[in-house]
């Protein structure tokens, strides 16, 4: 085979290097980075967001619980038109009876304020319970972070990868075409038979399917980047592996993905939240007290009218025991109990889960690694075997079939190293992921993190007002 064919195969080496460099838009000088790509996931997806609000939700339950420990003010008041007429006896003996009648207006305004003293310890316990649940909604904030990261990152590889597959199979086309071309001029000297002709037709029509289906694979890619990054994807620089930040031995990743993933410390909180939920349904079987104060002024009367005005203000305090209530409370702690039973199982669980996906994800990249070095060894192999075949073939030793075999070889190790490199990068973060560690500050993204203790602290002692800090 002519050297030119050789040639082109050394052009299609050039897009394999996935970690070398990938050129997605070649117009654009500018390269988008893994981690520009990250803070912008960071910024603008959507279930980030989402979540962000859900947890700005479940600050508002603290100032709920809250509400018990303060007091309850009404105001009340009533206007109306009464018409009386009463005949009564008067004790005189002149005048034994008398009639009055008219008609009256009457007012009635008045202020009543409650306060709740005792209630079987249910306003703390709730207290504590909401800001229990305030703490899930916060590691469930970190979890859809570590999923929408690790997501933007598979999506950033992905696209780099199919890139370069898309970029290799093109040049292999571009190869077989060539090939074909210099097969049929041999054919035409009579240095080769129909039989070669046909057979370097059907390579190249098997070349052109697989880059159809890797241009495919390439504009699904570049729809996910655009979902997940929320922005359209650009040149791709080069991505590197975060191993620098992962736990050193599977012992102890195993040991932190057990305590600080974020769906194990979702179900701590979990824990914390029913076991509240046991004592505030315990509370109702406690006595309860309550001071209420009212006054009231009422201009007017519905029964005399001489009175013009009547003005009242009274104190009391209330003392009710429970004795028996149908049996729903106690129907109401066994139901609470079985529930906090059901969060400890979930934490054992969710710390199951971690660690199996601690051992999967510690084995993926360390097969990664292997099989960088193994794929590696398979292209320099099949370069050398491709060469050897293309000096045999001129010389008459080797067929036209066994050149294109070879050259397949070559390009199928080369597609194997591309996603071997793409599954040593998207394997590093997953690893960080498992060990609760896939975040931002550990990242160094540069970029304002989002701190849901300040919407906290802005709603907590709020006693008033409808509009969110936010202004809504």
């Amino acid at each position: 085979m002519p050297s030119v064919v050789w040639q082109g195969v050394r052009v299609a080496a050039f897009g394999a290097g996935l970690l070398l460099g990938a050129a997605v838009i070649p117009h654009l000088a500018r390269a988008d980075t893994l981690e520009w790509a990250l803070i912008q996931a960071y910024k603008n997806n959507p279930q980030i967001n989402s979540q962000r609000a859900a947890v700005r939700s479940a600050d508002e339950n603290v100032p709920q619980a809250l509400s018990g420990y303060r007091p309850r003010i009404s105001l009340s008041g009533s206007a109306g038109e009464q018409y009386l007429d009463t005949f009564s006896k008067t004790g005189v003996a002149s005048a034994p009876y008398s009639s009055t009648y008219g008609a009256t207006g009457i007012t009635s305004y008045g202020v009543t304020g409650t306060q709740t003293l005792l209630n079987g310890f249910q306003t703390a316990n709730r207290t504590r319970q909401a800001e229990s649940q305030v703490s899930a909604a916060r590691e469930t904030l970190r979890l859809t972070e570590h999923t929408v990261l690790l997501s933007a990152v598979s999506a950033y590889m992905n696209l780099i990868r199919d890139a370069a597959i898309l970029e290799l199979q093109r040049r292999n086309v571009e190869v077989l075409a060539e090939q074909l071309r210099q097969t049929r001029d041999r054919f035409n000297v009579g240095e080769v038979t129909r039989t070669d002709v046909a057979q370097a037709e059907s390579r190249l029509a098997g070349g052109r399917a697989t880059m159809l289906s890797a241009e495919s694979n390439y504009v699904t890619s570049r729809s996910s980047y655009r979902q997940i990054i929320g922005v359209e994807a650009g040149k791709l620089a080069p991505a590197s592996p975060v191993d620098r930040f992962s736990p050193k031995t599977l012992p102890s990743a195993i040991d932190l993905g057990r305590g600080y993933h974020p769906s194990v410390t979702v179900a701590m909180f979990n824990i914390d939240a029913a076991l509240l939920q046991v004592k505030i349904a315990e509370g109702s079987l406690y006595p309860t007290l309550s001071l209420q104060a009212n006054a009231q002024q009422t201009n007017g009367s519905a029964t005399n009218l001489g009175v013009l005005q009547t003005s009242s203000a009274t104190i009391t305090g209330q003392l009710s025991v429970p004795i028996y209530q149908g049996g729903a409370e106690y129907s109401l702690i066994r139901q609470a109990k079985e529930t906090l039973g059901q969060r400890r199982l979930d934490l054992d669980t969710a710390r199951e889960q971690a660690q199996q996906t601690v051992v999967q994800s510690w084995g993926q990249l360390e097969a990664a690694k292997a099989q960088i070095q193994a794929t590696e060894a398979q292209v320099a192999a099949a370069e050398i075997a491709l060469n050897g075949v293309r000096e045999e073939a001129r010389v008459g030793q080797r067929t036209t079939l066994d050149v294109l075999n070879a050259q397949q070889e070559l390009v199928s190790a080369r597609v194997a190293l591309v996603t071997a490199q793409h599954d040593r990068v998207v394997a590093s973060f997953t690893l960080l992921a498992s060990v609760g560690r896939l975040s931002p500050a550990v990242l160094g993204l540069k970029i304002p993190t989002y701190d849901p203790r300040v919407h906290y602290q802005q709603v907590r002692d709020s006693w008033i007002g409808v509009r969110t800090p936010d202004g809504r």
